[in-house]
């Protein structure tokens, strides 16, 4: 590979890093090693590579060339020094916590979190002897009371699915390191480029890769960030022996195509959404706005601090209720109503019977947001086409 001494911009990586075509027979883009094993020159070399002793591909569940690719990619835009690729961004999240957590461990998680997430943190892992408990992030203060001797992991999203919360990663890391704790960001809604958890002293970075990393809705796809000690464990643990969740050579290549247009589709995203959040913050049928990128935003100066811009996701409640927001998203014509996000496509979707339907009623109002919440996922159309369906759906839905 060509050695480059000066350090490049986050673009450039995002096309280049961790690939010269000159060592695929000039292939620009990388080839697809469409295989599930591998041939080994001879019985020793099987050997050792099953014992670590020796690098080198042995079976596709724990790598692939063209995984490899996109790990080493992935891991260069965090800031990590290695990184793993996944099935989905469950099999990211499950890959982290099976491979560090045992019976009696203490996971520490925030209030509001995405559906299976959160699931998977309340109910599944009390069935195996771990005990999650939920506190409110925003405050610092309410982590280091609820932190202790048993917790393993401190687990946030930032800004928080559906509702756009802001957890400060940087103070939320000094408590988890003064308790031996590791911190785990899931940092779909930002990406590497709005984002960088790791820089700002978390542990573990996860993501649904199915959203922006990919950016077109045709794949589904995780990954994890971290110290090489502990991908190491989530590939040759929590991949291998335990969710089997890895992902296909086809789907990192999809990944890869996207990364290419990240920064440019990020952009994007952010500059409507902020437009877009103005809009309807000044609405008289919009009672609530969730946006971080709002001036009047109570975490505006934290976001800002910590994100290159403010992300494609807004929240919002009508007045009316979750009535008044069905009936926007009926009224909708141009805009999308599936769940999901991160899409070329503007996407709406209805949080407590949709993505987070796991929370009982009682929990969605423990754990901050209502049955009238919309979440939209703004896309790439031109910004007046969506201003001019949201207006027409708003004043539908008022009728």
């Amino acid at each position: 590979m060509t050695i480059r001494n000066a350090p490049e911009g986050f673009a450039t990586r995002a096309i280049h890093f961790g690939y010269d075509p000159l060592d695929y027979h000039g292939a620009l883009n990388p080839p697809v090693f469409l295989t599930s094993t591998y041939a080994f020159d001879r019985t020793d070399t099987g050997s050792n590579r099953f014992t670590g002793d020796e690098h080198g591909y042995i079976y596709g569940r724990v790598g692939n060339p063209t995984t490899s690719i996109l790990e080493t990619r992935l891991a260069a835009l965090e800031g990590g020094e290695a990184a793993l690729a996944t099935s989905s961004g469950m099999g990211a999240i499950t890959s982290v916590i099976w491979s560090l957590v045992k019976a009696g461990d203490d996971v520490l998680a925030d209030k509001t979190l995405y559906g299976c997430t959160f699931s998977l943190l309340l109910h599944h892992l009390a069935r195996f002897g771990v005990t999650t408990h939920f506190v409110d992030m925003t405050d610092p203060a309410n982590v280091a009371a609820a932190i202790g001797p048993k917790t393993r992991l401190v687990v946030t999203e930032t800004p928080s699915n559906p509702n756009m919360r802001i957890v400060d990663i940087a103070a939320i890391a000094e408590i988890s390191r003064q308790h031996d704790a590791l911190f785990v960001v899931d940092n779909t809604y930002c990406t590497p480029y709005l984002q960088r958890p790791l820089t700002l002293g978390a542990d573990i970075v996860v993501h649904s890769a199915t959203k922006y990393l990919g950016g077109h809705g045709d794949l589904l796809a995780g990954a994890v960030v971290s110290r090489k000690e502990l991908v190491d464990q989530f590939r040759f643990v929590g991949i291998k022996e335990m969710n089997g969740a890895c992902i296909s050579a086809f789907d990192a290549f999809l990944i890869l195509r996207g990364l290419k247009t990240l920064t440019l589709r990020m952009d994007r995203h952010c500059e409507t959404a902020l437009k877009l959040a103005h809009d309807l913050q000044a609405h008289p049928r919009v009672d609530r706005v969730f946006y971080p990128g709002l001036a009047d935003n109570p975490q505006h100066e934290l976001a800002a601090r910590q994100m290159k811009a403010f992300g494609g996701m807004i929240a919002m409640e009508l007045k009316g209720g979750l009535a008044a927001g069905k009936a926007f998203m009926d009224a909708a014509s141009l805009i999308t109503r599936a769940v999901s996000l991160g899409d070329a496509e503007t996407l709406v979707q209805h949080p407590a019977s949709m993505t987070h339907a796991t929370y009982a009623p009682e929990e969605r109002a423990a754990h901050g947001f209502t049955d009238g919440l919309i979440r939209l996922s703004v896309g790439l159309e031109d910004y007046d086409d969506l201003r001019g369906d949201i207006l027409q759906a708003l004043d539908r839905a008022g009728q």
